[in-house]
């Protein structure tokens, strides 16, 4: 059974840092592109990072650009988001999810994505 778990979410004053995790098992990780998203309340949800499995090439959406980094650890079948620089538009709520072939999809759109894991609170306080 492929589960994803996210953690590591808070509350932070804006300028700060977070950390977000998403652990994964049930799957052959290596070869799953992992992305991360966010949904604030009365917003769609918005493709944020994510990173393939079998090249490993990573994509951020421009609004994160220079202030988030995702990596990813296959051993350990965890994928991290670091958050700098945090604003308070980043406040929502963060999921991770998984897809094995993103196919003619834009890499950080979520329809692409065919697992998800239950999401993680992120607040940035002004």
């Amino acid at each position: 059974e492929v589960q994803l778990q996210a953690s590591g979410g808070g509350l932070v004053q804006a300028g700060g840092s977070l950390r977000v995790s998403c652990a994964a098992s049930g799957f052959i990780f290596d070869h799953y592109t992992i992305g991360w998203f966010r949904q604030a309340p009365g917003k769609e949800r918005e493709g944020v990072s994510c990173i393939k499995g079998h090249d490993g090439n990573i994509y951020y959406a421009d609004t994160v650009k220079g202030r988030f980094t995702i990596s990813r650890d296959n051993a350990k079948k965890t994928v991290v988001l670091q958050m700098n620089s945090l604003k308070p538009e980043d406040t929502a709520v963060y999921y991770c999810a998984a897809v094995s072939l993103i196919g003619d999809y834009d890499p950080l759109d979520w329809v692409a994505y065919t697992h998800w894991g239950r999401g993680t609170q992120v607040t940035v306080s002004s």
